[in-house]
């Protein structure tokens, strides 16, 4: 998994309450356990009209938001199915962050397990970062977004920033215990030999 330390980029406002996951990525794009190309699939049903051409309302369809970095987002963001495509969506299309007032508990945690940082703010600190032209800073180190001279801090578990700022997953976490638990079978085995 790649490594998140700090972040500089666009953050594009999608500030609607209770988007779920299958706003973020409809069900017929499901069949696919590939991370890779479903960006073009994000928001699908409010991105594109039903001939599959872009709504020019929509906010990832403008400029500068359609290289957007960061997503600012309403309460309750990630609600619905525990689908893990909708993390695969967003961070294929490059959304490495995104600010909201509150996540889906399983969203939430499947945002950390593919390299995207979920950040709760508050409703007012959101809306306050939605109103900055320019490009937003993510400092997961320092747990600090900045922009327009601006900052706001964060809190963040010690074990879920160590994760991003290493770049490990679940499996690469258990790896660095490895010799640990080899010990611990091979003791095992030695005080009980019929196990």
């Amino acid at each position: 998994m790649e490594r998140f330390e700090s972040l500089t980029g666009i953050a594009a406002p999608l500030l609607q309450a209770n988007v779920d996951t299958d706003l973020i990525i409809p069900k017929q794009f499901l069949t696919t356990l590939v991370r890779s190309g479903l960006g073009r699939h994000l928001f699908f049903e409010i991105r594109y009209d039903r001939g599959g051409l872009e709504l020019p309302e929509f906010v990832l369809n403008r400029e500068p938001f359609r290289k957007a970095s960061i997503l600012l987002a309403g309460p309750n963001f990630g609600c619905g199915s525990s689908r893990e495509h909708a993390p695969w969506a967003l961070r294929d299309f490059g959304i490495r962050c995104i600010i909201a007032p509150s996540f889906a508990d399983i969203f939430f945690n499947n945002c950390f397990a593919n390299g995207i940082l979920p950040i709760p703010l508050s409703l007012p600190d959101v809306e306050a970062l939605a109103e900055i032209e320019g490009p937003l800073t993510v400092d997961l180190a320092a747990q600090i977004v900045s922009g327009a001279g601006r900052i706001w801090r964060f809190e963040m578990d010690p074990g879920r920033k160590a994760t991003l700022l290493e770049g490990l997953d679940e499996i690469g976490r258990t790896e660095r215990s490895l010799p640990a638990i080899e010990a611990w079978e091979t003791g095992r085995e030695g005080q009980r030999p019929w196990l």
